[in-house]
């Protein structure tokens, strides 16, 4: 018999998943760690019960996942559009105490937005900007689904001109692993015939600027440049804090020309250079689709997908693809949006302690995204970690927590500095957003704890 929490997460926090993509985009791409498996049971669940057949649960091949069946009135109750909104005195009377508690450091900014009306329902400080730490990435994956679309994938080209001249050029693409390196030399070397003889360069000039974030050599970040496979990880690792590559750029040319020879072709040399312009192309790889990135960087708070996804969202806007451009580009992307609130967003990853986020302008976001007028922006929502489950968020709740399953919420961490902002399902099934911002703490672990008590608060109090 599936237990408790495994019950909450498929009933509660897939619910919400395929009740947002009712009648709309529901994002493509790997179901991570068991989340969007869960919402193809809960969809399952909902197919015995009536409502039109979206096939076995499989995950889709193309970029499109099926919509909730119009049918299904749980899931849209779910979604929050029937129940009534938490009343606004009773919920800052469970939530006053809480943000009063000393863990949350010196200084808060609290917000709850209804999300099917964008109203608010409680607000603490709320206008106050604060330093976000990584739930900027949530800004950085609205301006990159506006500017780019869900469905758009970053292209690394190989390209030659005309002579023995080949070149790898580096799109951008942060997401480019071993294996997709691999496939692209063989493809390669398909084209070019076995005992082929090249001269290959790297191309990085796709971004401009330095490559090393303002905080420095750290193990959260590699040297942010076009053209990097692994994320210039030397440890074998896919997420989390990692030694890197000081050159990812020439790693990965290196890498590229080691696996053309082991398909026959015939390497002098590897060395940086720009392509000329009309170079003939040979072959490509494409990243997957920009709705699958910002899901994963969400999920794993993934500080290079960030910054990549930032410079996309620059080149997007005809803004430098440097750190101060793609901050310009992600700031003017959320100014179109015209939300409460205000921010200063000085990267895409939200290391840079300078950003700063109100309250009432990030929970504002998120309830834009769950709007039926942006369903291309429903990935800033899918990507968040499920509490108990999934990301940064599985060790966070206990199986008893009354959030578990139905907390999803991006964390932010920073030396004095704790964020955790997501949605939630209260127990009336009304989907709400929420944005809790502190600086001045002094302990970490009693502060995320002081975080998830307001959002567990918020999931468990009817406040009707």
């Amino acid at each position: 018999m599936p237990e408790t929490g495994t019950l909450r997460l498929v009933a509660g926090s897939a619910a919400l998943g395929l009740a947002l993509s009712a009648g709309s985009l529901a994002a493509a791409g790997p179901w991570d760690n068991g989340q969007r498996k869960a919402e193809r049971e809960w969809a399952a669940v909902r197919e015995a019960t009536g409502g039109a057949h979206h096939g076995d649960g499989r995950a889709e091949a193309g970029p499109r996942a099926p919509a909730a069946a119009p049918s299904a009135p749980g899931v849209l109750v779910a979604a929050g559009t029937t129940a009534s909104a938490p009343d606004a005195r009773a919920l800052a009377a469970a939530l006053d105490p809480l943000v009063k508690s000393p863990a949350l450091g010196t200084a808060h900014s609290a917000a709850v937005v209804d999300a099917a009306t964008g109203r608010l329902l409680y607000g603490s400080d709320e206008d106050e900007q604060l330093a976000p730490a990584s739930v900027t990435k949530i800004a950085t994956a609205v301006a990159a689904l506006t500017a780019l679309g869900p469905e758009h994938r970053i292209s690394t080209p190989v390209v030659r001109d005309g002579s023995d001249r080949l070149f790898l050029v580096g799109a951008g693409d942060a997401s480019l692993d071993d294996a997709r390196l691999k496939r692209l030399a063989s493809d390669t070397a398909r084209v070019l015939g076995r005992g082929a003889r090249v001269a290959l360069a790297y191309d990085t000039s796709r971004f401009t600027g330095p490559v090393r974030h303002p905080l420095g050599v750290n193990p959260n970040i590699a040297p942010v440049t076009a053209l990097t496979v692994d994320e210039g990880r030397l440890d074998g690792s896919d997420h989390g804090p990692a030694e890197r590559s000081a050159d990812p750029a020439k790693a990965a040319g290196e890498r590229f020309a080691e696996l053309l020879r082991d398909e026959g072709v015939r390497v002098d040399g590897v060395k940086p250079g720009k392509a000329p312009g009309g170079a003939d192309p040979v072959a490509a790889t494409a990243s997957p689709t920009v709705a699958e990135l910002v899901e994963r960087m969400l999920t794993h708070s993934d500080n290079d997908l960030a910054e990549s996804l930032a410079r996309q969202t620059a080149l997007a806007t005809d803004e430098k693809p440097d750190f101060d451009g793609s901050a310009r580009a992600v700031q003017a992307q959320l100014d179109r949006l015209d939300l409460p609130g205000s921010s200063r967003i000085a990267d895409g990853s939200g290391l840079d302690r300078s950003g700063r986020l109100s309250a009432s302008r990030l929970a504002a976001l998120l309830a834009r995204a769950a709007g039926p007028d942006h369903a291309a922006l429903r990935p800033a929502l899918t990507g968040l970690p499920v509490a108990g489950f999934t990301g940064t968020l599985q060790k966070r709740y206990g199986k008893g927590s009354a959030g578990t399953g139905l907390v999803r919420a991006k964390t932010g961490t920073l030396t004095g500095v704790n964020t955790l902002a997501g949605t939630v399902l209260d127990t009336e099934g009304r989907l709400l957003s929420f944005a809790f911002l502190t600086s001045g703490t002094t302990d970490p672990q009693a502060a995320q704890h002081a975080l998830d008590t307001l959002a567990t608060k918020v999931a468990a109090c009817g406040c009707r």
